[in-house]
């Protein structure tokens, strides 16, 4: 039986990390491969933001691999994935793939993932912006990455936290053509209706 190949996720240490945790939440009840890497700040993040501990997010993937591990699998682009998303992004990760440095395995999966032509989406987080930060993201996207701010969708009349995170995993997910229940559809039910 031939099985998927999975979807590289990668958690670096903006703030944010119920997005990098609802990603595996979501990937690992649908049985879709996740294989992850997490960086040492969003270690500290995860613990912070939601009083968890790495080992129980790790417990989330499929395989695991440390940031400094730059022989991982998903290092080479012979090794085939889904794609890539970091969520969060920080802008410090931003930035070493905007420019191509590659000396951690974050990193160095999200260029090898550019070079093979593989969807790369970067879940950034900071606000407000300033001009170097938005040179990164422009940068980012003309290598190819797809930069998704994690902005609420307010059509959806979100009542929770959860449905904004929900809202903006399931779209981040969409551009795998992964569908996983999540989105909210604009009009949806409109055009429904306009069907019967």
């Amino acid at each position: 039986m031939r099985k998927d190949p999975p979807l590289v996720v990668g958690v670096s240490g903006a703030s944010g990390a119920i997005y990098g945790v609802r990603l595996l939440e979501t990937l690992r009840a649908k049985r879709i491969p996740a294989h992850l890497i997490i960086s040492k700040s969003a270690a500290l993040t995860l613990k912070e933001e939601m009083g968890l501990a790495v080992e129980k997010v790790r417990a989330l993937a499929e395989t695991t691999y440390q940031n400094a591990d730059l022989g991982a699998a998903v290092s080479s682009g012979s090794f085939r994935t889904r794609g890539m998303i970091i969520a969060p992004c920080s802008i410090r990760t931003l930035s070493d793939i905007a420019y191509g440095t590659t000396d951690s395995l974050l990193s160095r999966a999200a260029d090898v993932t550019l070079k093979e032509r593989r969807r790369l989406v970067l879940v950034v987080r900071e606000a407000p912006l300033h001009a170097g930060h938005l040179r990164s993201m422009l940068a980012a996207t003309e290598s190819g990455a797809i930069v998704v701010p994690p902005v609420p969708a307010f059509y959806q009349h979100p009542k929770t936290i959860d449905d904004i995170v929900n809202q903006t995993v399931g779209r981040c997910l969409d551009l795998f053509d992964i569908d996983v229940g999540l989105v909210k559809r604009w009009r949806a039910e409109d055009d429904e209706q306009n069907d019967e």
